[in-house]
């Protein structure tokens, strides 16, 4: 019976743990929608904002704006790592963290060196566990994504492009399509990078006030907290949306698990019940012969 017992017991811990992963999805899953619908108010913006600022820096010097111009010799990377500040999401910040591995490994082995900025807490505790040096590590810009933090590390990373700390600025984030797709994605921040003019471009004419350099170095920092605000947004829908579907099966597992030990359970009984009958009839036979 102390078997008995012990399957009673995993079976109402289980049962636990799956009320437990259900609220969780139902939590992460009401967060998601939120944000969704705030991500997707935004990205509309943030993509008109590229491809404006793009078509106006086409047809400028690279050389007369600082955040365009291209440096003749990279020697110094900064890699920004956008990670969540919980886990319990199946492998969201793994594949985030596996990617910023790979870039780093690859840059390394082309002679560069490699500075790690790291936005999370899961991103700043694995590298900071393995001794990986990070130059700085921030978090809670998932939580409510806003401009100030974006501005705040927008205006650190411009600041170390313009004194050559670095000649490049990387971003890894997590770029949403959908619930089910969900991809870690590397882009370069800095040097912006024009967008290249097609034939419906050419016909684009754009009226400056009060002159086409003074908007663009106005417009081209803009461009750098836009990007970041984008990533944090898209981020934080992809983190809840990975929550909800990592506790979406491990409710799923549950119920396998109880399933299992139920049926383990009514083996078990059926086991012990049958023994005792036996040892009952073996008894009657015995006083019959006696």
């Amino acid at each position: 019976m102390a078997a008995l017992r012990d399957i009673k017991r995993k079976i109402e811990a289980v049962k636990k743990t799956q009320q437990i992963t259900k609220a969780m999805n139902m939590v992460a899953a009401a967060r998601l929608r939120k944000m969704q619908q705030t991500m997707e108010e935004f990205v509309p913006y943030a993509e008109k904002f590229t491809e404006v600022i793009g078509r106006v820096a086409a047809g400028v010097n690279p050389e007369d704006f600082d955040l365009i111009r291209a440096r003749e010799e990279i020697n110094k990377i900064e890699l920004v790592l956008l990670t969540a500040d919980r886990g319990l999401c199946g492998g969201f910040n793994t594949n985030l963290i596996n990617l910023s591995e790979k870039f780093k490994a690859e840059k390394e082995e082309e002679g560069l060196h490699v500075s790690l900025t790291s936005l999370g807490r899961k991103g700043t505790s694995y590298f900071r566990h393995r001794k990986v040096p990070m130059r700085a590590t921030y978090e809670g810009f998932l939580g409510s994504p806003n401009y100030e933090d974006a501005k705040k590390l927008g205006d650190e990373l411009i600041q170390l492009f313009e004194t050559g700390e670095c000649e490049e600025v990387y971003l890894i984030y997590s770029h949403f399509y959908s619930v089910a797709r969900i991809r870690p994605t590397v882009i370069k921040l800095l040097p912006i990078e024009p967008k290249e003019q097609t034939e419906e471009d050419v016909y684009i004419e754009y009226i400056f006030e009060p002159s086409h350099a003074e908007v663009l170095n106005d417009l081209l920092p803009n461009h750098i907290y836009i990007k970041l605000l984008e990533s944090f947004y898209l981020t934080a829908v992809s983190e809840h949306a990975a929550r909800m579907t990592a506790m979406d099966n491990a409710t799923n597992n549950c119920k396998d698990l109880i399933h299992d030990l139920t049926l383990t359970f009514n083996k078990a009984r059926q086991a012990a019940i049958t023994k005792e009958l036996m040892d009952i009839v073996g008894g009657v036979e015995a006083l019959k012969k006696a």
